[in-house]
């Protein structure tokens, strides 16, 4: 993990820590490829400078964010926002079903809108893979 993803979650509070190092190490362990840094104030997990994952503390959740999950056609996930990024808030670690993230990881890395050039596109969205 990124000392920098370590250090958010630490600054954390222990229940939300908690749901953030788990999500961490699975992220870790299902895209070991894929390079982790903070991006906008939170921990990102990019593809060739394609943001994947990543997760953020709001107010009453701690949030697990697919930038193209809206494609995965998966249970347990919400649209978010007016692209193609879904999310899955939880409130304590047993909340996260590891077998579903993992399947929604593998669909993360297979399943991709380009949001590298979204800017350049003028924010039209292009599917990768």
């Amino acid at each position: 993990m990124n000392p920098d993803t370590t250090k958010y979650n630490k600054a954390l509070a222990p229940t939300d820590r908690k749901i953030a190092n788990l999500l961490a190490k699975e992220i870790d362990k299902h895209l070991p490829e894929a390079e982790n840094k903070i991006w906008h104030a939170h921990p990102v997990w990019f593809l060739e400078g394609n943001p994947i994952v990543g997760y953020s503390k709001l107010k009453d959740s701690v949030r697990l964010l697919f930038w193209s999950g809206q494609s995965f056609d998966e249970e347990g996930l919400n649209d978010e926002g007016s692209f193609k990024a879904a999310d899955a808030r939880y409130t304590a670690a047993k909340e996260v079903n590891v077998e579903n993230l993992a399947r929604w990881l593998a669909k993360a890395r297979d399943i991709q809108w380009d949001y590298k050039n979204i800017v350049r596109r003028k924010g039209k969205l292009v599917r990768l893979k």
